[in-house]
C-alpha cells in the first residue's frame, strides 16, 4: 500500500514538473516573441497601400528605424506588392528632433510618378510612426523640403493624415483652390494669393490653410511670410462657424519684421474664406489667457479684417 502512494507522489511531481518546464518555456517563447509592427506596401494597380506584420525584438530607436527602413526596401513575398522604397530611391540621411523624424532623399525621390510618391510616402509615414518617440515625419531632397506637384511645401506628417481601412486603402487626394493672405513688402499690410493645392481628402480643410499659410509664399507669389516655421500645429478645429487654432509656444516668437496685425489676420482672414469658418479663436498649448506681442489677446475671437488688404493701387 505504502509502495502504490509512492509510487502516485513521483507521478505527480512529475507531472508538476513537467508542466512548470513547460510553462516556463512556454512564458519565454512569448517574451521572445517580441513586438508586431505593420511594415506598408504598395500594391501593383498603385490604387492603395496594405501592410504585413513583422515582428522584431529590437527596441533601440536609432536601430528598430534603420530595421524598419530596411523592411520598407525589401521586396514583399507577395507578388502584388511593390516596396515603399524603391531601388531607384536613396536614403541620405535619418535625424531624429524631438518627436519629428526628418528623413533626406537623393534625387531619385523627384522622379516617382505622382501617384507612387503619394503611396509610398504613405507608406513610410505610417510605418516609422509606429515607433516610439516618433509622431510626425517630414521629407527633404537633400536639404530641401519636399513639395508637392503645384510647390507647395508638404510639411510634417502623422499617421492620421493618411487612411488606413484595415490596411487595405489610403484616402483619396483631391485638388482645390485657396486664398491665402500673406504679407506684404511693407510688413503692414495683408496681400491675398491664389494657390491650387493637391491634399490629402482625409485632412480637414481647415488645417489645410493653416498649414499651406505656415508653409509661406512660393516662389511665384509676390509675398512675404507672416508666421514664424517652426510653429508646430496642436489642433484645429471648427464649432459652430468658429476656428479654434492651437499651436505651440514658437508661434509666440516672430522672426519676420511684420506686424502683430499681420500676423494673426493672415490666420484670421485666410480661414474666413472657407464657407463653414466665420470667425478665429487661436490659443498656445490650449491658453487663451495669454497674449501676442503683448497687445493682443488670445481670448479675443478674430473676425475678418480688410482694413489691412493692400490696395490694388
Amino acid at each position: 500500500m505504502m509502495k502504490i502512494k509512492r509510487t502516485g507522489r513521483c507521478l505527480f511531481l512529475l507531472l508538476l514538473i513537467t508542466f512548470v518546464i513547460f510553462g516556463c518555456g512556454e512564458q519565454e517563447q512569448k517574451e521572445s516573441k517580441g513586438k508586431a509592427y505593420k511594415v506598408y506596401y504598395i500594391n501593383n494597380d498603385e490604387t492603395a497601400i496594405f501592410s504585413q506584420e513583422y515582428v522584431t525584438e529590437t527596441t533601440d530607436t536609432q536601430e528598430l528605424l534603420a530595421e524598419l527602413m530596411e523592411q520598407l526596401a525589401k521586396t514583399s513575398g507577395k507578388l502584388e506588392y511593390k516596396t515603399a522604397i524603391s531601388e531607384s530611391v536613396e536614403i541620405l540621411s535619418h535625424t531624429i528632433t524631438e518627436d519629428q523624424l526628418i528623413l533626406s532623399f537623393d534625387e531619385g525621390y523627384r522622379q516617382q510618378e505622382v501617384t507612387t510618391e503619394v503611396l509610398a510616402r504613405a507608406a513610410i509615414v505610417r510605418t516609422l510612426t509606429q515607433i516610439e518617440g516618433i509622431k510626425y515625419v517630414s521629407f527633404q531632397i537633400r536639404s530641401e523640403a519636399l513639395t508637392d506637384a503645384y510647390g507647395a511645401v508638404i510639411g510634417t506628417m502623422n499617421a492620421d493624415m493618411f487612411i488606413d481601412n484595415a490596411g487595405d486603402e489610403i484616402n483619396t487626394y483631391e485638388k482645390v483652390k485657396l486664398t491665402l493672405y500673406l504679407a506684404s513688402e511693407s510688413g503692414d499690410k495683408l496681400k491675398p494669393v491664389s494657390r491650387s493645392v493637391v491634399y490629402n481628402s482625409n485632412v480637414p480643410m481647415e488645417r489645410l490653410v493653416v498649414e499651406q499659410l505656415f508653409a509661406g509664399p512660393l516662389e511665384n507669389e509676390k509675398a512675404y511670410p507672416t508666421v514664424n516655421p517652426g510653429t508646430k500645429i496642436i489642433s484645429v478645429n471648427v464649432k459652430d462657424g468658429v476656428c479654434y487654432v492651437d499651436l505651440d509656444s514658437m508661434f509666440l516668437t516672430q522672426i519676420y519684421n511684420v506686424t502683430a496685425d499681420v500676423t494673426i489676420y493672415s490666420i484670421t482672414n485666410s480661414l474666413v474664406e472657407l464657407s463653414n469658418v466665420n470667425k478665429v479663436q487661436i490659443s498656445v498649448n490650449g491658453d487663451t489667457n495669454a497674449s501676442y506681442k503683448e497687445n493682443i489677446s488670445f481670448s479675443t475671437v478674430f473676425e475678418r479684417n480688410l482694413e489691412l488688404i493692400e490696395s490694388d493701387s
